[in-house]
């Protein structure tokens, strides 16, 4: 087989049941009683467990299938989840996701996980804290029914065997295999009993093998050569009984579920070992087990290159300013087939825009739902009690940037922590819940998205904030008397500061930020922040959404046209110059209720005016930036249209209120005006 064929696909689908078995875990951890949650942990382990033996990588296959081992238990009430256990399932998952990892950097995925398989088959084997030994009766535990049949067929002279099967370690279909073999097994006989069940074998729902009770005339050479012919079968053992043999084989059975039950501690509501299903099938508790989770459906997507749909957007982009140009000639020349047919192709392209528009966008919760897990890893390890409150996950960004943003906001989570939520006795002190709250945000407003991290801490400390940026030279003590507290906290971007007395190994309020913003703003975003002492800290991270088209109102402001993007906008309006009202020397209006600020476009760019006539209303665009409001003068509204945005790459440093350019119908350029740098 060709690995480097489906090495990527492999890598794929690794990453997902890794983050589905990290996301379960956290969940399961909440309720350890639900078995569902533990059959949906179990079912992506174990087919991670047949993706990595085909592969090739026996080293995840080997610590998965320890983790499988575990999670069967606790699916089959013979283990209870304790403690330890969420521990090395933890750093089994952490583990697996390093090998993975080293698969992508063009490693082999090897890795040392001897330990970790060690103390995974200690708690299989009841030699950890929360393990439970496995006696033999669960592999021949026969009711009284079965064992009464199997009785009278020996008692009529029939021969009886009890066989077991035991796959390969890189079988793959372990049901298709299971099937044939009871296909061998129904043409030679009759099977009187499987263990585990039928329905389990059928699922997959066992480890290596599985055992049957056959009622046969062949030999059990015979029987275990039949059975040997299928492929990727280790072993066979294939043993004749008679009565004082089955005899045995009850007695044990009886003797160890007694052994099992009576040293069993009763009043011990967190031992591991659970008692045995009774023989009508019920938990003795007369609790009907939960049913597994229903087979997820087929899957019906494909992965697709990034790049390919870089290349699709800027044909697409192409074809959207030729359609434009065409619009234009067509209102020009009057000509009628003409004009219904680039009335066609503008509904066809724009129905092809928004489906290439849609490929592109990525929820970001990809990017936070890896947040959790580590949260609550760097709470434990700083003995501090933390809440992660994620809203707004829905959001979705453009594919280039989900893939980039992933590190400056776990720097920024990471400090939230470390630094800026006191420890649970300073809390108490301080009046507050012994529980840290962390607030992780996402929203979209206008063309970008804000992620916004607030924690309820300590706040920053604006004095020892200025001592430090006047130590290392930053700014000088003239400059630091100046500044407003949001330019003081700005200074925690500086290279290299940082206000941390001591440098830990998760961060330091500082360590790193310099980092955050310099990745942010290649990202064509920003980064702010703001504190309040003894209530908290919230960074905020502004983000394009980095698409290639957007629908936008043209405008014209003096002798120049922009483009606003629309989803900015809230409404356009005619409004009186007389109602314009100046409130500390800055022009507001009153407009729907609201006092909102006035800006004169020609007035803050600097634009040639035209000579025109004098008139007493005014034309403007309310834009918004999440609950703020601004009104925008302009001087004609052309019109709505779809634009192609192209960036002015290194011919603007740092362009105030400018996200890029456009080329329009007649092949003028429009710069597309940011209205967030408008709204304070």
């Amino acid at each position: 087989m060709d690995i480097n064929q489906y090495l990527s696909v492999f890598i794929d689908e690794a990453r997902e049941h890794l983050q589905a078995m990290n996301d379960q875990l956290l969940v399961l951890e909440q309720s350890p009683e639900d078995i569902e949650i533990v059959q949906t942990i179990f079912r992506s382990a174990h087919t991670l467990k047949g993706m990595s033996a085909t592969m090739g990588f026996e080293d995840i296959a080997s610590l998965t299938h320890e983790m499988e081992n575990v999670l069967d238990l606790v699916r089959n009430d013979k283990l209870a989840m304790s403690e330890p256990i969420f521990e090395c399932l933890f750093s089994g998952n952490d583990a697996l996701e390093s090998m993975v990892n080293d698969i992508i950097n063009g490693g082999t995925g090897s890795l040392d996980v001897s330990e970790l398989v060690a103390s995974l088959k200690a708690i299989v084997n009841g030699d950890a804290p929360g393990g439970t030994a496995q006696s033999t009766a669960s592999s021949t535990d026969l009711d009284e029914f079965q064992y009464s049949i199997i009785m009278q067929t020996l008692e009529a002279g029939h021969s009886v065997f009890h066989i077991d099967v035991v796959f390969r370690d890189d079988c793959v279909l372990k049901a298709a295999r299971s099937f044939m073999v009871f296909g061998v097994l129904e043409a030679s006989g009759e099977v009187v009993q499987t263990i585990p069940s039928v329905e389990d074998i059928e699922q997959e729902k066992f480890d290596k093998g599985f055992s049957v009770y056959l009622v046969s005339d062949k030999e059990a050479a015979e029987l275990q050569a039949e059975i040997m012919k299928v492929s990727e079968i280790e072993s066979v053992d294939v043993r004749p009984l008679d009565k004082e043999s089955l005899q045995r084989i009850r007695a044990g059975v009886q003797e160890a579920a007694a052994t099992a039950v009576a040293e069993k501690p009763a009043a011990d509501p967190g031992a591991a070992a659970k008692e045995q299903p009774a023989s009508d099938g019920k938990q003795a508790s007369g609790k009907a087990k939960p049913k597994p989770a229903a087979a997820p459906v087929a899957s019906r997507t494909i992965r697709v290159d990034i790049e390919r749909l870089d290349v699709l957007m800027n044909l697409l982009s192409e074809l959207l300013i030729d359609r434009v140009r065409l619009e234009q000639l067509a209102s020009e020349i009057r000509n009628g087939d003409l004009i219904d047919t680039v009335e066609h192709m503008t509904r066809v392209s724009g129905d092809l825009q928004n489906i290439v528009l849609k490929l592109r966008m990525v929820q970001i919760d990809t990017v936070f739902n890896r947040f959790p897990r580590m949260i609550r890893d760097i709470a434990k390890s700083l003995d501090k009690k933390v809440d992660l409150v994620i809203t707004g996950a829905e959001t979705e960004l453009d594919r280039t940037v989900i893939d980039e943003i992933g590190d400056p906001l776990v720097h920024l989570l990471r400090n939230a922590v470390d630094h800026g939520l006191e420890s649970v006795s300073d809390r108490v002190a301080a009046g507050k819940p012994e529980t840290g709250t962390i607030q992780l945000r996402a929203f979209q407003s206008g063309n970008h998205v804000f992620i916004e991290i607030e924690d309820d801490g300590k706040g920053i400390n604006r004095d020892k904030v200025l001592q430090t940026a006047i130590r290392k030279n930053v700014v000088t003590q003239e400059q630091a008397d100046k500044l407003s507290d949001e330019e003081v906290y700005q200074l925690l971007f500086a290279s290299g500061f940082s206000t941390a007395d001591q440098i830990s190994d998760i961060s330091g309020r500082g360590v790193g930020l310099d980092v955050v913003k310099t990745k942010i703003q290649s990202l064509g975003g920003q980064v702010s922040v703001s504190s309040n002492p003894g209530l908290g800290t919230k960074f905020s991270v502004q983000l394009p959404l980095t698409l290639s088209i957007i629908t936008a109102m043209l405008i014209r402001a003096g002798e120049e046209k922009y483009a606003i993007p629309l989803s900015s906008i809230s409404e356009t309006a005619i409004v009186e110059k007389s109602e314009i009202r100046q409130v500390h020397g800055n022009p507001m209006i009153d407009f729907r209720g609201s006092v909102i600020p006035v800006i004169f476009l020609d007035q803050l760019l600097d634009i040639p005016v035209q000579s025109v006539a004098v008139s007493s209303s005014l034309q403007i665009i309310v834009i918004r930036k999440g609950d703020k409001q601004a009104a925008l003068v302009v001087d004609e509204f052309i019109g709505q249209q779809e634009i192609v945005l192209k960036s002015l790459g290194k011919y603007l440093d740092n362009p105030f209120a400018v996200s890029g350019a456009t080329i329009l119908g007649d092949g003028q350029v429009a710069l597309i005006l940011e209205t967030n740098a408008l709204i304070k």
